[in-house]
């Protein structure tokens, strides 16, 4: 991960900052999210899984709102409209199924 250069990954939905590895099924990055910034609602067709290391957030999925701390997770699923707002700087694991190519960077 250290010889990856660290990027603004998706930058019409997210301030998602961080490093990503990409193979053929799944796509993993270790991003940060400084205090009062995070992604907007956006929903895509992958699956993805979202792991707090540091700091907190509000994760919005399909209109609910969860706070998630260190070491939990949230699940959404294809399509399922989904945000998030750090509420202290954070940084995550962000895990996404990769479709016809595409991973994070859609």
């Amino acid at each position: 991960m250290k010889d990856i250069e660290p990027e603004f990954v998706t930058p019409k939905h997210s301030t998602a900052f961080g490093r990503l590895i990409t193979g053929n099924a799944i796509e993993v990055g270790v991003f940060s999210y400084e205090k009062g910034k995070g992604a907007h609602t956006h929903s895509h067709p992958h699956e993805q899984i979202f792991i707090v290391l540091k700091g907190r957030m509000v994760m919005t999925i399909d209109g609910k709102d969860y706070e998630l701390g260190p070491g939990e997770a949230a699940h959404m699923l294809p399509n399922v409209p989904h945000g998030v707002l750090a509420i202290e700087d954070s940084d995550v694991v962000s895990a996404k199924s990769v479709l016809d190519g595409v991973g994070h960077r859609i």
